[in-house]
């Protein structure tokens, strides 16, 4: 800001008796403080003591500078002084401190008292009329500043809390509507342009559709690398879906790992379908993290909802529907809402609620079915299977729940008691003299923490079993999920001395170097395989494969589904080492194990080698 030009009266050099004068205006700096702090009291105003102390300070400067200039150290110093009052004095009003008139006041109060100890001064010192005339004038000349200053800068203060204000109401605008993570449109913004495409749609008769994007396994994502990696790998699949979006098209994060595209008129008319592939071909590339060592796939699972409904609310609610089907269809998929689904919704979410309260009222058993050593037929261990058993449902089917269970999160919880539970089954007939193996199935979702370690060594410590009796079941595909982190997880267990087994061997995608990569002591082969032994000459040739890689590798190799004599003939020709199935024992209660292998023993009392005890 500008400094005003001085009037020429000002300018001159001064007189004695005005030296004196500001020789003795500045001895009595503190009196001004005081004379102008006592006017402000009587004034009744109280404001906050920073605003106080702020009016104190320019008083006791203003007062030193207004002393120098009339002592001759020239109008410079007033003005110096005088431009830290008007910024101080502006900031107090714009910034709402202190409102503008009473800024004003306090500067009439500083004048006053700087001129009645001018009189006293004047008088005290037998001064000259004009040495007091010329004072009061410079005082007048530097409050009229003062005045004309602190006004401006009021104004650009003010213009400049305005712009900030008005800034950020802009921000928080854009926050109430968009996602802060993705910066992308957020449920409420989504909602709103629904809306106003369900009225264009009924204006027109042209189509509108939502897709509603999960990604699957987000949460493992979460568990495994951490949130930031999470939040990191969000951004990341926002950008590539809104690269494939179109610009008539909108796309929206609306919480969690869920993206919304809603779409309408050009953009349907290759179908809601096209868009649906299209989005889900963006995510097919991997997508490397910092901080993380391998590149991470992710796949999706779309929900369609086409045509004019009720509300926006609906059109999504029916979308997310459609996902839902579209994960228990597989995953990586898409699907398109059917009035039929909101049935299959109602009795899931039913469901889950029954699995919340079966953990509560202890619904759950295991049973246990028995494996067999091939060369001689005796049983060598049994299997712990999860049973449910329902008030009104009944004893309710693992492919039923199980999948539920480990798309909530709850098969950890459930899978904890289950190792606890067959530890300390496995336990009592090895005090009962049955010294049979235990084999427990893991799931993906625990295996993705190092929590897994920590269940097993407190399953084992508080059961008493054997660790080297305990055999923990992992499928192909779980291992294969997150390769480095399940290998190291599995090498820590390993090394408690329970052994590790891949379950339905086959139907994943290891290769021989990534088996070897894992500490695995068995290879179960799925039951598709042992179908397949007696309808054609490809299933014999394909067994033999597996078991001669289990016998290169020093693996232990176990046949599962056996049903028939003549598979259990074929896969003991081609000397599979071990194998379950109907053919020998359907899964059985703790009470029905025991007595199979009380059965099992009585019979084979004439020959001790035959049953380890």
């Amino acid at each position: 800001m500008p400094t005003p030009p001085l009037p020429a009266a000002v300018m001159e050099e001064p007189s004695e008796d005005l030296r004196r004068l500001g020789e003795a205006l500045k001895a009595r700096t503190e009196d001004v403080l005081d004379l102008t702090v006592a006017r402000t009291k009587e004034s009744g105003k109280v404001l906050d003591p920073l605003v106080r102390d702020s009016f104190e300070r320019i008083c006791t400067v203003s007062t030193s500078a207004m002393a120098a200039w009339m002592a001759g150290e020239g109008p410079e110093a007033a003005l110096a002084a005088g431009k830290e009052g008007w910024r101080i004095f502006g900031q107090l009003a714009a910034s709402r401190a202190a409102p503008l008139n009473e800024t004003s006041k306090r500067c009439l109060r500083w004048r006053d008292a700087v001129a009645e100890v001018l009189r006293e001064c004047c008088t005290a010192l037998d001064l000259s009329p004009q040495a007091l005339s010329q004072a009061l004038a410079m005082l007048q000349l530097s409050f009229d500043l003062t005045i004309v200053q602190m006004c401006k800068c009021f104004e650009i203060e003010r213009e400049r809390t305005d712009e900030v204000l008005a800034s950020r109401q802009e921000e928080l605008a854009f926050l109430a509507t968009h996602d802060e993570l993705t910066g992308l449109p957020n449920r409420t913004l989504i909602l709103d342009r629904v809306e106003q495409m369900l009225v264009r749609s009924r204006r027109h008769q042209a189509p509108v559709a939502a897709l509603f994007v999960d990604l699957d396994n987000f949460k493992s994502v979460n568990d495994t690398l951490g949130h930031d990696a999470g939040n990191e790998l969000l951004q990341a699949v926002a950008a590539r879906l809104d690269g494939v979006v179109r610009d008539v098209d909108a796309l929206g994060r609306i919480g969690g790992d869920d993206f919304v595209v809603v779409t309408e008129e050009l953009s349907l008319m290759a179908g809601p379908e096209l868009i649906a592939d299209r989005l889900l071909e963006a995510l097919e590339e991997p997508f490397k993290l910092a901080g993380a060592a391998t590149r991470l796939t992710v796949t999706a699972s779309i929900g369609i909802a086409i045509g004019d409904r009720a509300s926006a609310e609906e059109l999504l609610h029916d979308a997310d529907i459609a996902m839902y089907r579209a994960k228990w269809d597989g995953k990586n998929r898409y699907v398109v809402f059917e009035s039929k689904m909101q049935d299959a919704i109602r009795g899931r979410v039913e469901l889950e609620i029954d699995l919340r309260d079966a953990i509560k009222n202890d619904e759950f058993f295991l049973v246990y079915q028995p494996t067999f050593d091939l060369r001689d037929m005796r049983p060598t261990g049994v299997e712990a299977l999860i049973r449910w058993k329902h008030p009104s449902r009944g004893v309710v089917a693992p492919n039923d729940f199980i999948p539920l269970l480990e798309e909530t999160g709850l098969i950890c919880q459930i899978g904890k008691w289950v190792l606890e539970e067959a530890c300390r089954q496995g336990a009592a007939w090895h005090e009962a003299g049955y010294s049979i193996g235990m084999a427990v199935n893991v799931s993906g979702r625990q295996l993705d923490t190092d929590e897994l370690l920590t269940d097993v060594k407190d399953a084992l410590s508080e059961s008493g079993l054997d660790p080297g009796a305990l055999t923990l079941e992992i499928t192909e595909t779980t291992l294969m999920r997150n390769a480095e982190e399940t290998a190291r997880r599995l090498s820590a267990i390993k090394a408690l001395g329970v052994r590790i087994a891949i379950d339905d061997f086959g139907t994943g995608y290891s290769s021989l170097a990534h088996l070897q990569q894992f500490p695995v002591d068995a290879l179960k082969i799925d039951r598709s395989f042992i179908a397949r032994l007696t309808e054609n000459p490809e299933g014999e040739t394909l067994i033999h494969t597996l078991v001669q890689l289990g016998k290169a590798l020093s693996i232990e190799t176990l046949a599962e589904g056996i049903e028939h004599q003549r598979e259990l003939s074929l896969l003991q020709d081609e000397q599979c080492d071990s194998g379950q199935g109907f053919l020998y024992a359907r899964p059985l209660d703790a009470e029905a194990t025991e007595k199979f292998l009380e059965d099992y023993a009585a019979s084979t009392r004439a020959c001790p080698a035959a049953l380890a005890r």
